[in-house]
């Protein structure tokens, strides 16, 4: 039997790249899901003239984190072998996304989980990642690590490809940018198979806000520990991050 795939993208206010990130994703793979997370600038008009590809919208905007949830759903519930997820602004290459999904049913390895990492190794086309951005990235890592034996480079990139039948066990709560977070200890509690897959590291002029204060870098750092914390509790697992953690 032929393994599905299904490629996910959440969209929020992308009205300048989403025509282009479908369009070239056609090229690539059969079935496209867009999650429309509540947009207000005419991403909607534009998704209703495009054929071929499932929507699922929320109103009002529900957030990252639970739009990546709507997929995870709506791929379990469709009865889907394997999820991509990719962005939608322009950092993550469509024609990657057989590549990703190939390397989570390695045989030698197969994987719960491929998670795209910027920072594996260097592309000659990479960027320089905003400093703060690349620091919170680099310290949550480090703590990860630490604290959950894991093997990471890169804690927050959202190009991924899933076993759907892993996803039946996740139970995501967290609607915002710090999902991941969660996302990484219910992995680790369940003791995925975690893989890395090397991306282009690609980060475009525009500057993207994660919402009031966590627009600020340190409390955007202090929030995320406060998520770690928040869901090592529930999975009633005894480690504890702090603040210092993975400034070693």
């Amino acid at each position: 039997m032929n393994s599905r795939t299904l490629t996910a993208v959440p969209v929020y206010n992308e009205v300048q790249h989403v025509a282009g990130v479908i369009e070239e994703l056609r090229q690539h793979v059969d079935n496209i899901l867009i999650v429309d997370d509540g947009s207000s600038d005419g991403t909607s008009d534009v998704l209703r003239k495009i054929d071929g590809v499932r929507v699922e919208r929320h109103s009002p905007n529900a957030g990252y984190g639970a739009a990546l949830r709507t997929a995870f759903n709506f791929a379990v519930r469709n009865d889907f072998d394997t999820l991509v997820t990719i962005d939608c602004d322009g950092q993550h290459q469509p024609h990657l996304v057989t590549q990703i999904a190939a390397q989570l049913s390695d045989p030698n390895r197969p994987a719960d989980l491929v998670s795209g990492s910027r920072y594996l190794r260097e592309f000659e086309q990479d960027s320089p990642p905003p400093e703060d951005r690349r620091e919170i990235n680099r310290r949550i890592t480090a703590c990860l690590n630490e604290k959950l034996g894991l093997t990471l480079t890169d804690a927050f990139c959202g190009f991924k490809a899933y076993r759907v039948d892993a996803l039946r066990d996740l139970d995501i709560t967290v609607p915002g940018y710090a999902m991941p977070l969660q996302l990484w200890i219910q992995a680790a509690s369940q003791n995925w198979v975690i893989e890395e897959f090397a991306v282009p590291r690609i980060y475009l002029p525009e500057e993207r806000s994660f919402g009031g204060s966590l627009d600020d870098a340190e409390a955007r750092l202090h929030y995320y520990l406060s998520v770690l914390n928040e869901e090592l509790e529930r999975q009633g697992m005894p480690q504890r991050f702090h603040a210092n953690c993975g400034n070693a």
